[in-house]
């Protein structure tokens, strides 16, 4: 009988999908554009984009902060600038 191989994770891979910049939102779109109308404003078709630029660089400079101090958990005053 032949047997299957399984598949290995790389590190390199798991890296590789943790670190993308600006692909996948991490919002709800619904509830951002609710809080622009409450302030009675408009919102623009890139305004979502911009948003989650900033979320990701929020995210890694969390991460990167969180490392530095020898933990590999975020907590939440790695957000605070």
């Amino acid at each position: 009988m032949a047997k299957k191989k399984a598949k290995k994770s790389t590190k390199k891979a798991a890296k590789k999908t943790t670190r993308r910049k600006s692909s996948e939102p991490l919002y709800v779109a619904s509830k951002v554009k609710m809080a622009i109308k409450g302030y009675k404003m408009n919102m623009a078709g890139d305004a979502l984009d911009g948003l989650n630029s900033v979320i990701y660089a929020h995210v890694e400079q969390a991460a990167k902060r969180a490392q530095l101090n020898g933990r590999k958990t975020v907590r939440a005053h790695d957000f605070s600038i």
